[in-house]
């Protein structure tokens, strides 16, 4: 049995911060908060030395991390390198992300992320099948020779991890009637993503069940004042999340702003759309035939083309933070509680409350993470 009590932090619990708190935990999970002078004796104290602790952060859209790509090796080793390489910055819980390809790769992801979870891989909640289903006009630097129509079959592998959560990115205008209804009766999540739709197409989308739209702004028909296409539905209606790329590239930081004004507080999720240049010392990595090169946090084609981010998920609560001029707690639970509301994981995940997951981050006021813990298990990050 793992016991020990963390002392001398400032506590977020994923509603309020609190002096003076010590917080318990028992094996897996988070056995109590208590005053500091009430933590019995006998018991292994951890001193946080005056540090944030908090949630640990939830990320719905990994593509790589660590010099590792999923596309490139779908399959556990490389899992492992992707959830090394971002937990080191605050991500405690991910979905490793396939961006289009072919059947092969696709099945070939959902079985190593399914080995992933029945290995124990720490943080590894599902997957997230950005494509191959969306609209070439706005396909970014996903492949277009990849990019097809739903196959009868797909939504048998779509729906394929036996556990964990599943995000399927497509583009709903190009979608049968009722494809995303039974996607979603299946237990997938579905979100509107690199998509050329209109108001009507999004909102019908969503009337079949889909939850969400992937990198708000990015790849998606823009708000006009007559047709207020993907993103005028994104922001206005209260059902659905979005995600958010909080890098200052992908949105512009008064964008950003008034974005998270609007959209219904509870639905707006900081994701990184990460590449493998996050925790790694190689800035350059090949995206099929396309270099891809980092340059201060900018991940981009030779040609400027944005290509995913060199952003992490405690960067994106600083920057969110200082764009959106929001407060600490508020950045906080746009990267753990909202995303994990999101994947149907918030009774388990998201909040440091008693029976939860002992899922937390401890990070100074530069924002440097400097430990974590996935299920009680304690990582160091200096």
């Amino acid at each position: 049995m793992t016991t020990f009590a963390i002392i001398n932090a400032r506590v977020f619990d994923g509603t309020d911060f609190h002096k003076d708190k010590a917080v318990i935990v028992r094996d897996e999970k988070i056995d109590s908060i208590v005053m500091e002078k009430e933590v019995p004796s006998g018991i292994r104290i951890i001193d946080a030395h005056s540090q944030t602790l908090a949630p640990g952060l939830v990320d719905v859209q990994v593509n790589g991390g660590g010099s590792a790509l999923l596309n490139d090796a779908p399959d556990v080793e490389t899992i492992k390198t992707m959830v090394a390489a971002h937990r080191q910055f605050g991500t405690t819980a991910m979905l490793p992300t396939l961006i289009t390809d072919t059947r092969e790769k696709m099945r070939a992801a959902i079985k190593a992320v399914q080995e992933a979870i029945d290995a124990g891989v720490p943080g590894v909640v599902g997957i997230h099948l950005e494509g191959p289903y969306l609209n070439r006009d706005r396909r970014g630097v996903h492949p277009a020779d990849q990019i097809r129509p739903m196959e009868v079959d797909a939504i048998d592998l779509l729906s394929s991890l036996r556990n964990g959560r599943t995000l399927v990115t497509l583009a709903p205008e190009n979608m049968a009637k009722g494809a995303i209804k039974d996607l979603v009766a299946r237990n997938v999540l579905v979100c509107a993503g690199h998509t050329a739709g209109t108001f009507n197409d999004i909102m019908s989308a969503i009337g079949e069940g889909m939850q969400g739209f992937t990198h708000l702004f990015n790849a998606m028909s823009p708000l006009s004042h007559r047709e207020p296409g993907v993103v005028g539905a994104a922001l206005s209606d209260d059902r659905t999340w979005c995600g958010l790329i909080a890098d200052g590239y992908h949105v512009h930081p008064a964008v950003i702003k008034t974005a998270v004004r609007a959209k219904t507080q509870g639905k707006m999720m900081l994701v990184t759309d990460a590449m493998p240049t996050v925790g790694a010392t190689d800035k350059r990595f090949m995206l099929g035939d396309e270099e891809i090169i980092a340059v201060d946090g900018r991940c981009a084609l030779v040609d400027g083309t944005l290509a995913g981010s060199d952003l992490d998920m405690i960067s994106a609560v600083r920057n969110c933070m200082e764009m959106a001029e929001i407060g600490l707690d508020e950045a906080l639970r746009m990267a753990s509680l909202y995303p994990a509301a999101f994947l149907g994981l918030d009774h388990i995940i998201g909040r440091l409350a008693p029976g939860y997951q002992a899922d937390m981050i401890l990070f100074n006021d530069q924002f440097k993470v400097t430990q974590s813990w996935v299920k009680g298990i304690q990582l160091t990050h200096v």
